[in-house]
């Protein structure tokens, strides 16, 4: 995942330096020689939202009654504090945070959280790339500033990135999925005709990858070439719509 980064210059007393500080927002994966801290919390409910900021996440499901998350945290700041991560359950939502406040810092963090069999997810990052992998209840991933990556899904997909690619793949079956990405691409990769699939790109191309039989597709870009290499039927059943202001179009068979 791309950092966010921001330029601050300051001035020393009698105007003889100049001091660039380059601060890069959390996220991202580099941790790997980081403690593993892990935290289990009783769950009851048939839905979860995970509220994060600032770090990676992967998702699975699992034969469990409680929700398990682990996490690596490291990073360093200048002029401030940092980073401080904590983690909450309050009712059906889980809340991640990581902390970097300082005139720089660089910091890192991933967390992998195990979630029960059965429950239906929704996912809001502001601030990471987003992996779920396996899950056959209804899936919401909602990243600002972040990739967002699914595996192996059977149930309904709604997924999104500000900024950042978003791809369906691995053996997916969902029936329903909506794929949109402000600023990257669109991939998606299904192993089952699917009913309906909506793909959106504002900057970015889009390429869908279907199963053997006839859809009802439409593809339209602004700026961009629209290639449907599927059998395309008016009326059929399952229906693919493609939307693209600056991007190619590709609509092809898996098989």
């Amino acid at each position: 995942m791309a950092a966010r980064r921001r330029i601050r210059t300051f001035l020393v007393a009698g105007g003889a330096v100049v001091v660039a500080l380059g601060v890069a927002g959390c996220g991202g994966a580099d941790v790997e020689g980081a403690p593993v801290e892990k935290k289990s919390f009783a769950f009851s409910g048939k839905t979860l939202t995970i509220d994060a900021d600032n770090s990676e996440l992967e998702i699975v499901p699992a034969d469990i009654e409680d929700v398990r998350v682990s996490r690596q945290v490291d990073g360093w700041v200048f002029m401030g504090s940092g980073p401080e991560a904590s983690w909450r359950m309050e009712g059906e939502r889980l809340t991640l945070r990581v902390d970097c406040d300082a005139v720089a810092s660089d910091c890192d963090s991933v967390h992998r959280i195990q979630v029960p069999r059965g429950v239906a997810l929704t996912v809001e990052d502001d601030n990471g790339q987003v992996t779920a992998d396996g899950f056959d209840t209804a899936l919401t991933v909602r990243s600002d500033n972040g990739a967002v990556l699914v595996r192996n899904a059977s149930g309904a997909l709604d997924l999104s990135s500000g900024n950042g690619e978003v791809v369906v793949e691995g053996g997916t079956t969902s029936q329903r999925v909506v794929a949109r990405s402000d600023n990257g691409a669109v991939r998606l990769a299904l192993s089952a005709p699917p009913a309906r699939v909506e793909a959106t790109s504002d900057n970015g191309e889009i390429d869908i990858a279907l199963p053997k039989g006839t859809y009802d597709v439409d593809g339209r870009a602004d700026n961009g070439e629209v290639r449907i290499d599927v059998p395309s039927t008016k009326g059929a059943d399952r229906v693919v719509t493609a939307r693209s202001d600056n991007g190619e179009i590709v609509v092809r068979s898996a098989n």
